[in-house]
């Protein structure tokens, strides 16, 4: 470790990694870069956005048992949102990077190598190739800005810094490659990780994150619309791209002060079958409806999409068609065998088969999102199936992301949501009288039974015991039928 003196305000600056050129001064944030034997003032850098990240310097945690500690972090703020990457110095004096994007961790370290890459210009999402000998494909294409900093860094970062990287994904592997500093890209290779499974420590919890930001992470607050007042439900820290709607403003709730992004127009309203801020207890976790939107195909046919959030799960989707109802959730794992337009493709060992291709546009948007949302947003649509299972591909300009779909029974939904579920679910078809059986078939089960016991005396009495027989049976199958009528479950 290398302690200097900060230039600005005199205070200790610790250089605890020899690969770091560059600390930010904890007491008057003051960029110091480390020269030999010499420290320069760079100017003061911009304070860090209050992220609700769990994350903080000096939290630890062990990878592939080998002990790290966070010593630095720069924040990046690009079109769709921003996200935090936190430096890492392991125990043996390796560093490596750690991604923090809504609640969603990576672990990269630079890949050292003299593999043919291509230019950041002729990246395309969705498009494979090949990297170290494999084919990859790009799934985030992305210039962004500095915004913040913390801690020691390994290069100098400040205000006008951009960023220019692509996520490229193979399975559960995943590649970055940086084209920030010049056209030939540094790699860095890693893969997805949890907080637990790295076993961190010196995490913040809810009362300090309170404190400091002075609302809790992951709890619904109200934000009044900066054009029409009208206030708007949003999880601080987690969902900070908000549409109101009244007026269809796009709001950035990031900042301490709420910003518009763009003015919106006053649009007809589309029920909602769920209710923003209905709340849910799925598989033993608590989940929110924090945002919905409509999108439209080519065809012009629509559908509603509800963003669901959950403090431990995470982000994840319910989709309203007129088919019905199903459930998503982003994919971790990339098939490996994609290609566009591939008639098949391989995920967890299951065989999906090319289902749809189509373009989307949403048509209607309204609440809290993780992402920038906008009526007009386009994305193209391959769908895949197995059995009751479905894969989408939805591909932007910037982007590629998969998700894997099932279905969910509007019963179930009314189950987890109570009156907030507004949809209809299921009762007695007239043309079907019958359809809803349950207590009818356990009743004829009942009659078959007395039946049997009662052969032996219906053949030497009949006229003396069928009647009593008839009167039984009704007694059992009539409050039966009335069950099966009054049922919704």
């Amino acid at each position: 470790m290398q302690i200097v003196s900060c230039p600005s305000c005199g205070a200790e600056v610790k250089f605890r990694s020899h690969a770091s050129v560059m600390a930010v001064c904890e007491y008057c944030s003051t960029r110091v870069l480390k020269d030999a034997d010499a420290v320069k003032d760079l100017g003061k850098m911009s304070s860090v956005l209050e992220d609700y990240s769990p994350i903080q310097i000096g939290t630890a945690g062990v990878l592939g048992g080998r002990p790290f500690t966070v010593v630095g972090r720069i924040q990046l703020r690009y079109s769709a949102g921003m996200w935090n990457e936190w430096y890492l110095l392991f125990d043996d004096g390796k560093t490596s990077w750690l991604g923090d994007s809504s609640g969603m961790y990576t672990i990269t370290a630079e890949y050292q190598g003299d593999a043919q890459l291509p230019a950041f210009e002729q990246l395309t999402p969705g498009r494979n190739y090949p990297i170290n000998g494999a084919p990859y494909t790009a799934a985030e294409i992305r210039v962004a800005d500095c915004i913040g900093g913390q801690g020691e860094l390994p290069f100098a970062v400040g205000d006008g810094y951009q960023a220019k990287v692509a996520d490229f994904r193979r399975g559960v592997e995943f590649i970055t490659l940086d084209y920030s500093d010049s056209p030939r890209p540094v790699v860095y290779t890693g893969l997805a990780v949890t907080l637990d499974s790295l076993q961190c420590q010196l995490l913040r919890d809810d009362d300090t994150i309170q404190r400091a930001a002075g609302r809790y992470r992951g709890k619904l607050d109200a934000l009044d619309c900066p054009s029409c007042g009208t206030p708007i439900k949003y999880l601080p820290g987690i969902t900070a791209n908000l549409v109101c709607p009244a007026c269809a403003t796009q709001i950035d709730a990031a900042s301490p002060k709420a910003q518009v992004v763009a003015a919106g127009e006053r649009v007809a309203a589309v029920p909602l079958t769920l209710e923003l801020g209905a709340t849910a207890k799925i598989n033993n976790q608590e989940f929110t409806i924090i945002g919905m939107m409509r999108r439209a195909d080519d065809e012009g046919t629509q559908w509603n999409e509800y963003l669901m959030y959950g403090p431990r799960a995470g982000f994840s989707w319910l989709v309203e068609t007129d088919d019905g109802w199903s459930g998503a959730n982003v994919l971790a794992e990339w098939p490996m065998n994609y290609t566009p337009g591939a008639p098949k493709v391989l995920v967890d060992k299951v065989q999906f088969s090319r289902l749809y291709d189509y373009g989307s546009e949403v048509t209607y948007a309204v609440g809290a999102f993780n992402w920038r949302v906008a009526v007009g947003d386009k994305t193209r649509v391959e769908e895949f199936q197995a059995g009751q299972l479905r894969l989408a591909s939805e591909t932007t300009a910037q982007e590629m992301t998969w998700s894997r779909s099932s279905p969910v029974s509007a019963d179930q939904l009314s189950l987890w949501f109570g009156s907030a579920f507004k949809g209809r679910v299921k009762s007695p078809s007239r043309s079907q009288p019958f359809g809803n059986n349950r207590y009818r078939t356990t009743a004829k089960y009942i009659i078959w039974f007395m039946l049997v016991l009662n052969a032996v005396p219906l053949l030497f009495n009949f006229s003396g015991t069928w009647f009593l027989t008839a009167i039984a049976a009704l007694a059992i199958y009539l409050p039966a039928t009335f069950l099966d009528n009054n049922d919704k479950t």
